[in-house]
């Protein structure tokens, strides 16, 4: 499995922007975003399974982010709206053989981050 993550940039607090990952090998069940800010955890921010586009959302992003994928083109996308200075992180996209999981220790394939800077 070989995930590559980008689209992420610097934008202002209340703008938007969309994150893209392309999965070049196999494709598992579940594809989910992650971020890591500065000194803190990598956490769980959205999640969607490949087949069914069942969908799952971090308190701290629901109702301002969208997660969705595209089967053929074999792309997941990550539309952020709404930005706050709280969501400057690097943005990874993962992918695990089995349900969407919250905890990050669960996902089992990663790509390189794409970093989001939102200013105040």
């Amino acid at each position: 499995v070989q995930l590559q993550a980008y689209g992420g940039g610097l934008v202002q607090a209340g703008g938007s922007l969309r994150l893209s990952c392309a999965n070049s090998g196999r494709t598992n069940y579940a594809m989910g975003w992650f971020r890591q800010a500065p000194g803190k955890q990598r956490e769980f921010v959205a999640g969607i399974t490949y087949n069914w586009g069942t969908t799952v959302y971090a308190d701290s992003v629901k109702g301002r982010f969208i997660i969705s994928r595209d089967k053929a083109k074999r792309m997941m996308y990550l539309q952020m709206n709404s930005l706050k200075a709280e969501d400057t992180a690097v943005y990874y996209c993962s992918t695990r053989n089995g349900d969407i999981a919250t905890k990050t220790s669960e996902w089992h394939y990663w790509g390189q981050g794409t970093l989001v800077t939102v200013s105040s």
